[in-house]
């Protein structure tokens, strides 16, 4: 069993979660993104749909997008396709899509792990069980470093439409107000306002 093999009701059984389908916990405000990012978006956004495959979305959307938040915020570390196998009798195994660590160390993935980034070809809701397995994950591995953090963040994404979740003791809080890529600055804002609200 890994990530992905996990359901809705499985993985709340298991780790004993409630779910909470919120709106706007997260408050940001819209930050100025690059030139560089404005146009790779309007190049790729149109080849990325027509593609129409996860992975066409994860490297000519996602991975730019959470470039750019990187390059905002230098004291982040970002890996994309990393294998983060952390307890894998309870299914904790297997390949994160993209994980950011609030740590400059780019070579490993050092504690605190913040943000967990699952992308999706369409339905937003098949990846939200995968996703909150690896913020639990993340838990685990931020405790077992000693790292006390309260809040894990996760996000599911198409490229185009991303819905955030955020993990709290034994609570998964879902915004049910999904955040488009245009305007990229709402996005960029709510990215770079976890990395800021995360104290380690």
């Amino acid at each position: 069993m890994s990530y992905s093999d996990f359901k809705l009701e499985e993985i709340k059984t298991k780790f004993k979660l409630k779910i909470s389908e919120e709106s706007g916990f997260i408050k940001s405000r819209p930050i100025a993104v690059s030139d560089w990012l404005k146009e790779s978006l309007r190049r790729n956004l149109p080849l990325a749909n027509a593609i129409n495959t996860e992975k066409a979305r994860s490297e000519f959307l996602i991975a730019p997008i959470l470039g750019e938040l990187k390059e905002i915020n230098p004291n982040l570390s970002l890996f994309s396709g990393t294998e983060f196998n952390i307890d894998s009798s309870q299914g904790l195994n297997g390949i994160c899509d993209f994980l950011i660590s609030k740590s400059r160390e780019q070579l490993v993935v050092e504690a605190p792990v913040i943000l967990l980034v699952e992308a999706t070809r369409e339905n937003l809701n098949i990846a939200i069980p995968q996703c909150i397995a690896e913020m639990i994950a993340a838990r685990i591995f931020n405790q077992n470093q000693g790292n006390e953090i309260t809040s894990i963040y996760g996000v599911v994404t198409t490229g185009n439409i991303w819905r955030f979740l955020c993990l709290e003791e034994q609570t998964v809080k879902i915004d049910l107000n999904d955040i488009y890529i245009n305007p990229i600055e709402n996005l960029l804002g709510m990215l770079t306002q976890i990395c800021q609200d995360v104290q380690i």
